[in-house]
């Protein structure tokens, strides 16, 4: 006679049965409840598990404001350091376990962190595209030079002019030995230009989103 099916689920692969001490285990931790669906204890779990994964990407400023436990942030650093893929999903099921400690005031600032960094990074592309549409307008256009001076009036106006005409001197140079499918390569002066411009855009922003010593192509 064949054995009846064990009714469970599965939490990131591993299957818990129903009634099972785990079970009850992880209904007592996630809501201190016994009377939660197996529905919404994986939807709960599956949230824990991917925070702790998203803790793996956060700044160091921000990880630095939540108040997490020793061991959770230890559990995490170890992480960013395993490089075996085996290795890793153990460790990862392991922080996964570490966040059903974790209150909800916590898991809340997880999240507001994550969130700030999202926003950040997206400010950050915005900074960036500007600088670049700038920077092509002023070698490209005498005119733009006013108009940016109306933005940047303490600006080295001598310097930047030097540097337009150095950049415009580059490009003369340069284009007739592109070839189909080569990455155009800018002089020093293109790429001064660019961090000038990044530089006043970010004026009052300590997180611009990008290296100061980044080179644009």
């Amino acid at each position: 006679m064949s054995r009846k099916p064990t009714k469970g689920y599965f939490v990131r692969g591993q299957f818990v049965a129903l009634g099972s001490e785990l079970d009850l285990e992880l209904k007592r931790e996630l809501k201190g409840s016994a009377d939660m669906s197996k529905t919404d204890l994986k939807k709960y779990s599956d949230r824990l598990q991917q925070l702790g994964e998203s803790l793996l990407t956060l700044r160091a400023d921000l990880m630095k404001r939540l108040d997490l436990s020793e061991k959770l942030v230890d559990a995490v650093a170890e992480a960013k350091r395993i490089t075996n893929f085996e290795g890793r999903r153990r460790q990862m099921q392991y922080i996964g376990k570490l966040m059903r400690g974790v209150d909800e005031d916590t898991l809340a600032a997880v999240e507001a962190a994550l969130d700030e960094q999202n926003k950040g990074s997206a400010k950050g592309t915005l900074s960036l595209h500007q600088a670049e549409q700038w920077r092509d307008r002023l070698i490209a256009d005498d005119d733009a030079l006013t108009q940016w001076l109306q933005l940047d009036a303490s600006a080295d106006v001598q310097h930047l002019r030097a540097l337009i005409r150095q950049a415009r001197k580059d490009a003369q140079v340069t284009e007739p030995q592109e070839r189909p499918g080569e990455a155009v390569r800018h002089g020093k002066a293109y790429r001064e230009i660019f961090q000038i411009v990044k530089a006043t855009l970010n004026q009052g922003d300590p997180d611009d989103g990008l290296p100061a010593d980044e080179e644009q192509p």
